[in-house]
Parts: structure tokens; sequence; C-alpha cells
């Protein structure tokens, strides 16, 4: 970390690789462990302990054929 009273651009993509499990594990694609939290017309939306929370649709928890 810079030891300015201002992060630099280099400092906040440390952070936030650090926080999202560095360069080598990228988080698009893994399956994370959240909370449902509300549903909202047809999206669920979820905390996995992110800055702000996802959303994704009810139909991907159907099973193939089955409404969601």
């Amino acid at each position: 970390m810079a030891s300015t009273a201002f992060p630099t651009r280099d400092d906040f993509a440390a952070m936030l690789n650090e926080s999202l499990g560095g360069e080598d594990q990228g988080f698009e694609g893994r399956v994370v462990k959240g909370t449902v939290t509300a549903i909202e017309n047809d999206m669920a939306v979820i905390d996995v302990g992110l800055k702000s929370e996802g959303r994704v649709a009810l139909r991907e928890f159907a099973a193939p054929g089955q409404k969601a």
C-alpha cells in the first residue's frame, strides 16, 4: 500500500484483487454461497458478502422443463 493520504489506482486494484481472491482466482464463473435477501418480480436478490447484492433470474433455480 502507498504511504500517501490518497490511495492510487494501483492500490485500489490490489485491494480489489485481495477481496475477490487474487488475480489467479477470478470471481466470474465460480460458485459462491450467499443468502437470498428478497424476491423482486422474477429475480432473486442475493447477498454474497460483496459491496452490493447480485440478482439472479428465478428460472436459474428451476429443474429443466419446469417452471421457476
